[in-house]
């Protein structure tokens, strides 16, 4: 069953055109990786995804309603969408524990104690637990990914959205962010995910988008993309046998 539909989507600044009739079904519990060159309207897709970015037409649908049909469904079922930016957007003098409690009590109206005891379980989750006390300057690219993925989950979302979360991260810190995502999937928790890192997206999904000119062109595992007979898409994948 499809958590979220998209359907006829697109997006322009002024005359440039990023997304042009984008359609497809993100099914509950599954991890979904958009990938594309650079400049294809997958960053663009993923904000219209969380309404950071609102599409000039089409829909977008969590669990059968439109997010964008009013103003107060799309906040109340955009609380249900968490997002973890590429650069973490940790606030820098905030420690990690209060990173990870503002919302709860701003947003959700926690008290302290609440909001400690739910951002301190999800630090143990993310073996995270010895350093609620640091600030972000103090952690490792690897630590301030899981403190991000911990401060997106403390809110309960349904769906999460990551862009580019191995960017900064070495091959070894990589694939560590790849069995975090993973162990997702035993918390049924649907997982959006924009890469550029091709051994990553494998990793963590046999379902990836190949994004190119803001139009969807191929959909599939990574090994059937690398031979799909498309060579746009075959070479991305490494396939060059196309020319």
């Amino acid at each position: 069953m499809a958590i979220l539909t998209v359907k006829n989507l697109s997006k322009r600044y002024g005359e440039n055109v990023v997304l042009s009739g984008i359609n497809l079904e993100i099914e509950t519990g599954c991890t979904q990786v958009i990938m594309g060159p650079s400049g294809c309207g997958k960053t663009t897709l993923i904000r219209c995804l969380n309404l950071l970015e609102l599409p000039d037409a089409g829909e977008i649908c969590f669990q059968g309603e439109n997010l964008l049909k009013d103003q107060r469904s799309a906040q109340r079922l955009r609380n249900k969408i968490g997002f973890v930016f590429q650069s973490f957007a940790l606030y820098r003098h905030l420690s990690v524990l209060d990173n990870l409690t503002l919302a709860l009590r701003k947003l959700q109206g926690k008290s302290r104690a609440q909001a400690n005891a739910m951002a301190r379980e999800e630090l143990a989750y993310f073996d995270m637990s010895a350093h609620e006390q640091k600030f972000p300057a103090q952690l490792s690219g690897g630590q301030k990914q899981r403190v991000a993925l911990a401060r997106s989950l403390v809110m309960k979302p349904e769906i999460i959205i990551l862009d580019e979360p191995t960017s900064a991260l070495d091959p070894l810190m990589s694939q560590e962010v790849a069995q975090l995502i993973n162990r997702l999937s035993h918390r049924k928790v649907t997982t959006v995910c924009v890469t550029h890192d091709i051994a990553f997206a494998g990793q963590i999904s046999q379902n990836v988008i190949f994004m190119s000119g803001g139009v969807i062109q191929a959909q599939g595992a990574v090994e059937y993309l690398a031979k799909c007979g498309l060579p746009q898409v075959e070479k991305f994948f490494g396939n060059t046998s196309h020319g």
